[in-house]
């Protein structure tokens, strides 16, 4: 149905201003150009207004689950406005007073006054949208992404691959940690150590440094069992390719950016209980809104708590997350958020299973080689946040962030007896059938601080668009680390037959090898770092079509490694290094028409290492440069998002793990490794019903220059082809009425190399899930039930190796899980 309202003509009217104001279009209506991407409603307003100059009054509650759409070429403002309101349920209304003012189309319409003019027909058509922030946003696509460039800008008009993994997807997956979430991303492998998801390969190099809100989450990679759980994630964030010149210490394969859920200005409750295999037990919960009656202050309180055995024997996890978060609107212009978010949990080491030969050994993947009475693990982590905005005017705003991390872990747990060679763990004599294990124990204590300060701006100079930024941070980092037990030898007694385990280790054992330090005493490391970065960055656009990206970044860094033993920790000794390096990056990106990009870029990454040789040498910087070109699209008027990327990426001082050295934080730069391939990713909606999201990744990784025979071996756990595709339908989705969704997904990879030696490989797989579930409304609730099946078909898979568990990865190979199912119950209000 049509209604028809009209502008004052010409155009005058105001936006979100305490005093009214005339337009500059009250004297013509000439067309200008439009360059505003699918966005928000509110924001697209806003970019409207500051493009046109014509203001619009409207209420947050009224745009705040609305998304605009595209307006690129020329329009007058009136056809803009026209445009961007099209299918929102939404329409403008002007008096005579110069003001215009939005309501809901599907609202009787009061008779107009004498004053009131009327608006060219406005034809409601199409869907509603959804801010990205919605919780009930079932969108698998997003527009835009802060990772690349500390911005707002469009990742159809940024010359990087960016890829975002949204709340809907992990809802619908029923993910409850990061690791699950990041399949849906290209070129990403995750590599647990001891059983926990705490790292990840990206594009061929792995990553142990996770960001949270743009700032470093786990500081020196110390202590990585510290796991991320999903619970009060919004959306995850990858950037690929070196982040290093807004980020600074980063590994050049691409950079993990986590988005936590945010205080919202009105009323939003959900509760779920989650069930399933192997006595799963999940409860997560979520509150959010205004505190006060102007909204100017607001609350959100999110978290979870499992409890769960495994497919593993003797393995189980119990932790609990919390994370409150206040937001305060002083006004219009200042914001100013303060969150803490908290975990803790008990757990059991898992040390995994091992290889003979070249292939992971013919054992059931749920047998364990720890022993059911290894003491209790735990770790714990604290996240101190601090955000503050303040918009000096439309076009100038200033950013602070500051994040203080807290992570300790403990675990001990009976491991292979590793020695010298890989193979020593078993013993000919008995056909191969013994497992020679020892004690091990070690606890790692880090605390990280950083900040920084962002200015960004726009301006027009000499007929070009700009979009600047700059900015200064600060990282430092310390931490501590303490082991005890035989770590190298086997204990005579604690011998395993592989194929016939028999379990039950004398308390005594426990006592006698932890009593004594690792390492003939030196069982204590000290480390540290301190980082200072300065960097700028420029979004240039040219005749609405060409987009250059350039900047760089200059970095000092501090980095020491120390030794000593449990009453001496050698701080004041402390040996440091110091680096310092600078780091551009260059990127084009050309859009010859609204739903096509095509770009390219040559960036370079600094990573100052704070390792040392088996002789105590400390080792220069690792340095990455990549070249990247790619192809962007926003199909089915931009519900439809792809990327096709090509990159040619290489990696110097290549710093791996010393196995040769019974020094557990010896490392060796085995020279220089590349890695090229091509990425495909798609994500978002092929019809109203019909959701997608999917990719397909080709890797050439390999070592190219090397001082100890690795020269042309591939690096480990990256496979040659990988990718996954993950479908979903819904009935009746954007109604108010009862519905239904169900949804497949494949999940696959070629084989993989386990270690740099090239010794052993995974065998390839292709994993399938399924989902199905039935949304009833209550009223203004709604009540969801879900049913997930991962690995369908029940296949024997291994997701990775573990090249940090103190022991060779030949005996750290960890199994993917059987066939596993899961329900819940979700109530939201």
């Amino acid at each position: 149905m049509s209604k028809r309202y009209s502008f004052v003509n010409p155009l005058c009217f105001t936006l979100f201003a305490a005093t009214l104001s005339a337009s500059p279009w009250c004297t013509a209506e000439s067309e200008i150009n439009f360059t505003i991407p699918a966005a928000p409603l509110a924001d697209a307003l806003l970019q409207f207004s500051e493009i046109s100059g014509v203001k619009v009054f409207f209420s947050s509650q009224l745009t705040d689950r609305l998304r605009a759409n595209a307006v690129q070429g020329r329009y007058t403002p009136e056809q803009a406005l026209h445009k961007l309101l099209d299918g929102s349920g939404l329409a403008a209304k002007s008096t005579g007073d110069g003001t215009v003012t939005l309501e809901n189309s599907t609202k009787p319409v009061e008779p107009q006054s004498a004053n009131s003019t009327t608006m060219p027909a406005v034809t409601v058509t199409g869907k509603s949208g959804y801010a990205d922030s919605d919780p009930y946003n079932p969108d698998y696509n997003r527009t835009s992404a802060s990772a690349a460039t500390k911005t707002d800008t469009p990742i159809m008009e940024t010359p990087v691959s960016i890829q975002v993994v949204p709340r809907a997807v992990m809802n619908d997956q029923k993910t409850t940690t990061i690791k699950d979430a990041l399949e849906n991303v290209s070129s990403i492998r995750p590599q647990s150590s001891l059983g926990l998801s705490n790292a990840y390969i990206v594009r061929g190099f792995r990553n142990g440094r996770v960001y949270r809100n743009g700032l470093v989450a786990n500081g020196l990679g110390i202590g990585e069992g510290a796991q991320f759980d999903s619970a009060n994630l919004e959306r995850v964030e990858v950037l690929k390719g070196p982040a290093a010149v807004l980020f600074g210490r980063i590994e050049p394969g691409g950079l993990i950016n986590l988005v936590t859920k945010k205080p919202r200005d009105e009323a939003y409750y959900s509760v779920e209980q989650r069930f399933g295999a192997y006595d799963f037990y999940r409860t997560e919960w979520d509150a959010t809104g205004p505190i006060t009656g102007d909204k100017s202050l607001s609350y959100r309180f999110s978290g979870a708590y499992q409890n769960n055995k495994s497919f593993r024997d003797f393995n189980f996890n119990d932790r609990v997350l919390v994370n409150p978060s206040l937001t305060w609107r002083p006004s219009d212009a200042t914001e100013m958020s303060l969150e803490v978010e908290a975990l803790h949990e008990d757990y059991q080491v898992d040390r995994g299973l091992f290889a003979i030969g070249n292939r992971p050994a013919p054992i059931p993947v749920s047998r364990s080689f720890i022993d059911p009475d290894d003491p209790v693990d735990t770790n714990s982590k604290v996240n101190l946040g601090f955000n503050l905005s303040h918009a000096f005017n439309d076009n100038w705003t200033l950013r602070n962030r500051f994040l203080a991390s807290f992570i300790y872990d403990k675990n001990t747990s009976v491991k292979p007896a590793n020695g010298f060679t890989v193979e020593q763990f078993l013993d000919p004599s008995t056909g191969n059938r013994r497992y020679a294990r020892n004690i091990f124990s070690q606890t790692s204590d880090n605390e990280t601080y950083t900040t920084n300060l962002d200015l960004t701006g726009k301006f027009n100079l000499w007929g070009l668009s700009h979009q600047t930024l700059v900015g200064v941070d600060y990282l430092r980092a310390v931490g501590s680390y303490e082991f005890y037990g035989n770590y190298q030898d086997p204990v005579p007694g604690l011998e395993i037959d592989i194929y016939n385990p028999q379990y039950g280790i004398d308390p005594s054992y426990y006592a006698n090898a932890l009593a004594t330090p690792a390492d003939g005493g030196a069982n204590h490391y000290l480390f540290r770092d301190d980082w200072y970065g300065a960097y700028f960055q420029d979004h240039i656009t040219l005749w609405d079509k060409v987009h250059i990206l350039g900047g760089g970044r200059y970095d000092w860094a501090r980095t020491g490694l120390g030794i000593g033993d449990s009453t001496n920790a050698a701080d004041a000794a402390l040996p440091s290094r110091r680096d310092e390096g600078f780091s551009p990056r260059v990127g084009v990106l050309y859009q010859p028409w609204t739903w096509a990009s095509i770009y390219g870029n040559w960036t370079t990454s600094f990573g100052a290492n704070n390792g040392i040789t088996a002789s105590g040498a400390t080792i220069n910087p690792e340095i990455g440069e990549q070249f990247e070109a790619g192809v962007k699209t926003e199909f089915f008027d931009q519900r439809l998002s792809t990327t096709l990327a090509y990159y040619h990426l290489t990696k110097e001082n290549l710093m791996t793990r010393d196995f040769n050295s019974p020094d557990p934080f010896a490392s060796a730069a085995i020279g220089k490794a590349r890695s090229q391939g091509i990425e495909l990713d798609m994500a978002g909606r092929l019809t109203d019903e019909f959701s997608i999201i999917g990719n397909y990744a080709f890797t050439d990784a390999r070592i190219t220059q090397d001082f100890s025979g690795l020269q042309g071996h591939r690096l480990n756990n990256v496979p040659e082809h990988s990718g996954s595709l993950w479908l979903k339908y819904d009935i009746h989705h954007y109604e108010p009425l009862n519905g239904l969704s169900f949804g497949l997904g494949m999940f696959a990879a070629g084989q993989r190399q386990g270690d740099n030696d090239n010794t052993f490989a995974l065998p390839g797989y292709a994993r399938l899930d399924a989902f199905a579930s039935y949304t009833y409304h209550l009223g203004k609730s709604r009540l969801i039930t879900q049913f997930n099946v991962r690995n369908l078909l029940d296949k024997t898979y291994y997701e990775s190796t573990d090249p940090f568990q103190n022991a060779p990865p030949r005996v750290g190979i960890y199994p993917g899980a059987p066939l596993t199912a899961m329900g819940s119950v979700r109530l939201e209000f």
